[in-house]
């Protein structure tokens, strides 16, 4: 059976904002990811590299979708050729015909085709970004794991990672590693029935 992890590595700000880290929304606030360079940038990228290499397969909503496939079907190198090697599935009502190789559309009830594909892959579905989708997910139990990847600045506006959810969700801190010289990585199981 397939484990759902939130990360990719899912980059937020101390303060939970996930919008528009790279600054290409439009988000008056957006690109506090480009604001940290050096050991910080390079540290993450080995975490990156390390997390595709261990993932079964990349689960991510359209957007997402187009934003990770333009950035990285072009690119050459590990990280590059991991991604566009990788089994893709997407959640998207919209898309037809996907463009990055080995990418596969799921249509229909986002909850029975994500159950539906936990069934059939062994190994970690990972979720990078597509904060959206997540908040599904979570809300219907289908998460098994968080990785957040905490930025050290505050927003104070923005989309945050957690929505409105129906009910609280226990989460477990399992793995606090400092990235660099000023990031966190925070690992969360999902309890289950608490």
């Amino acid at each position: 059976m397939g484990k759902i992890v939130m990360s990719g590595p899912q980059n937020v700000s101390l303060d939970g904002v996930v919008q528009d880290p790279d600054g290409k929304e439009g988000f008056g606030l957006g690109g506090w990811f480009n604001e940290f360079g050096g050991k910080d940038l390079e540290e993450w990228a080995k975490v990156a590299l390390d997390e595709a290499l261990g993932a079964e397969a990349w689960l991510l909503g359209r957007r997402s979708y187009e934003f990770f496939g333009a950035r990285w079907r072009t690119r050459s190198g590990a990280l590059a050729d991991r991604l566009n090697s990788l089994p893709k599935y997407v959640v998207s009502s919209t898309l037809d015909d996907p463009d990055w190789n080995n990418s596969r559309v799921l249509k229909g009830d986002v909850v029975t085709e994500v159950s539906k594909l936990k069934q059939e892959l062994d190994g970690e579905i990972v979720v990078p970004g597509s904060y959206q989708l997540g908040r599904t997910l979570i809300e219907h139990d289908l998460v098994d794991e968080l990785r957040l990847v905490v930025f050290p600045v505050v927003l104070g506006a923005g989309e945050r990672f957690f929505g409105e959810i129906s009910h609280k969700k226990p989460m477990r801190l399992v793995d606090a590693e400092t990235v660099g010289d000023g990031l966190v990585i925070l690992t969360y199981k999902c309890v289950r029935g608490a």
